[in-house]
């Protein structure tokens, strides 16, 4: 007992004297100070080519969400599917996903085994982006609110015909939910 008491108040004591090496004063923060500007790109993305990243970061850039995902995450088929049985992704019987967003870290999870281009990861990425604007898992939701993104994409390919961000087939519901 008397080892613990004494270890305890030597530790106190070394607190005391920590505090004493420092040389600087630490003040509040002023009402005139201001957090730094957050870049639009303040994001990651991992596990993607060059290419890849560079397309998700300029469709992110063009789309304009009001909320950004944390990380968009390449993986490959088998760690997608531990992945969707982690975080008990519900996909109706029958179909599968490619693609799917963790909300509460805000983490836009991508299956690189099954990345079909730039025309799919512009169309998908709008509906996940979908997901974390309306903050609901609901996919009716998050298609409405993809819809602007897509259509800001469009646009932004019809601005600049060399930048094709969104290509002209066009991604429908079904072809991207395999039966």
């Amino acid at each position: 007992m008397k080892l613990a008491v004494g270890t305890a108040l030597f530790f106190l004591g070394l607190t005391q004297v920590c505090w004493g090496q420092m040389n600087r004063i630490i003040n509040p923060v002023s009402d005139s100070e201001t957090a730094p500007a957050l870049s639009a790109n303040r994001y990651a993305v991992l596990g993607a080519t060059p290419q890849q990243e560079t397309l998700v970061r300029s469709q992110i850039q063009t789309t304009r969400p009001s909320v950004l995902p944390l990380r968009v995450v390449f993986v490959p088929h088998w760690k997608y599917v531990d992945n969707t049985r982690i975080f008990h992704l519900h996909v109706p019987t029958g179909y599968t996903s490619a693609m799917f967003t963790h909300l509460p870290s805000r983490t836009v999870f991508i299956d690189s085994d099954r990345y079909w281009g730039e025309d799919w990861l512009g169309y998908w990425m709008a509906h996940e982006l979908g997901h974390l604007v309306t903050n609901s898992a609901d996919e009716h939701e998050a298609d409405k609110a993809a819809r602007e993104f897509r259509r800001r994409l469009k646009d932004s390919r019809n601005r600049d015909p060399h930048l094709k961000l969104l290509g002209g087939s066009g991604w429908s519901r079904e072809q991207a939910h395999w039966r």
